[in-house]
């Protein structure tokens, strides 16, 4: 749901690579698919992360199954929900090591989540083709299945560390961007005047899978501030820490960050 290519001049730890990181779709093998089942409490906790304090006690909380999708762990009662997305559907390929912990207020709960899920459920299949669930996920917005939201809103995507996609050069790299997402339906950068420098606003779509019209995945990026980004990272270190034990690529150098 993220294009990442806005955040070149960011804090990015191209650190050590996992195991099976990407397969182009000429060469994936047959069952490029399957994901693991990352532990339920450093999941949980990871997902949490993307929250703000304040948010995370009452949330609800989404976990992966591999064979069958994401799957409620906690159910909460403030309208906010949280998980960590293991999937970039807009490249058409299936990757292994994806880690982004992502959350929605009530409206993006209610506009977006269905599409990740649905990414899910379909790659835990085994019966989809990366590039048939890309476009499966293209035609349903298309035909306005899936619906841009009807108001504003924020994801947060406060966690001390994600892995994703970054461009078509880049490949996949670990990044240290704490920051917020606002929904903004068929705004591209353009319209905003954005010039990333890691401060200012900045405007992130679907890449060249839709035009404008349907874009309904756009976001206005603000990054946390250095000093929050700096707590994010003194509060998350045991987490930091767990990460690193579970996959190497999530290893975060924190003399190279700074800290």
């Amino acid at each position: 749901m993220k294009r990442l290519n806005c955040y070149v001049n960011l804090s990015i730890a191209l650190l050590m690579t996992c195991t099976s990181s990407a397969f182009s779709q000429g060469s994936q093998s047959a069952k490029a698919w399957q994901l693991d089942k990352m532990p339920a409490d450093l999941e949980t906790e990871y997902a949490l992360s993307a929250l703000p304090p304040h948010l995370r006690e009452s949330a609800t909380v989404y976990l992966l199954d591999p064979n069958k999708g994401y799957y409620v762990a906690r159910k909460g009662t403030n309208g906010f929900a949280t998980f960590v997305d293991r999937t970039d559907w807009e490249w058409g390929e299936f990757v292994q090591d994806i880690y982004a912990p992502i959350s929605y207020d009530p409206e993006g709960v209610k506009t977006y989540l269905p599409v990740f899920f649905a990414v899910a459920e379909m790659r835990a299949s085994g019966k989809y083709s990366a590039a048939q669930i890309r476009d499966t996920i293209l035609k349903r917005v298309k035909n306005g299945i899936y619906k841009a939201p009807t108001r504003n809103g924020v994801s947060y995507m406060l966690g001390p560390i994600m892995r994703s996609h970054l461009d078509s050069t880049s490949g996949i790299v670990s990044m240290v961007m704490p920051h917020f997402m606002f929904y903004a339906p068929r705004v591209d950068n353009s319209d905003i005047g954005g010039e990333w420098d890691g401060h200012t606003p900045y405007a992130i779509n679907s890449g060249d899978n839709l035009d404008k019209q349907h874009s309904i995945f756009n976001y206005i990026i603000i990054p946390a501030g250095d000093k929050e980004k700096a707590k994010i990272l003194e509060d998350d270190k045991d987490l930091i820490q767990r990460l690193a034990a579970y996959k190497a690529c999530l290893k975060v150098d924190m003399m190279d960050m700074g800290h």
